[in-house]
């Protein structure tokens, strides 16, 4: 059965840093394009950052340059590295396939993020 467990949120200051992790289990890993998504209070899901099976990267054009996303395919994880945030940046974070095709898998709980003074 897959499951996707999502860990390293927390409450930070402005311009703090995060990284969060994204334990995969059940799944082939190492041959699924991932992502990782937030989920602000009142908005729609969105996707902020992706990787393929063989490590291409891209952004939303609000996190690039600030965050990095990363998968170790011998651990079955992914991360981000999150850096300078802003309270822009709140949301709960939660990790999943990316394909065109809008395949997902199970969602996990997310893990919550919290930039605040």
């Amino acid at each position: 059965q897959e499951q996707l467990v999502e860990s390293g949120g927390g409450l930070v200051q402005p311009g703090g840093s995060l990284r969060l992790s994204c334990v995969t289990s059940g799944i082939i890993f190492k041959v699924i394009s991932m992502g990782w998504y937030r989920q602000a209070p009142g908005k729609q899901r969105e996707l902020v950052a992706g990787i393929s099976a063989d490590g291409v990267t891209n952004y939303t054009d609000s996190v690039k340059g600030r965050f990095s996303i990363s998968r170790d395919n011998e651990k079955d994880t992914m991360y981000l590295q999150m850096n300078n945030l802003s309270p822009e940046d709140t949301a709960v974070y939660y990790c999943n396939s990316n394909y065109p095709s809008g395949l997902l898998l199970t969602w996990g709980q997310g893990t919550q993020v919290t930039v605040s003074s």
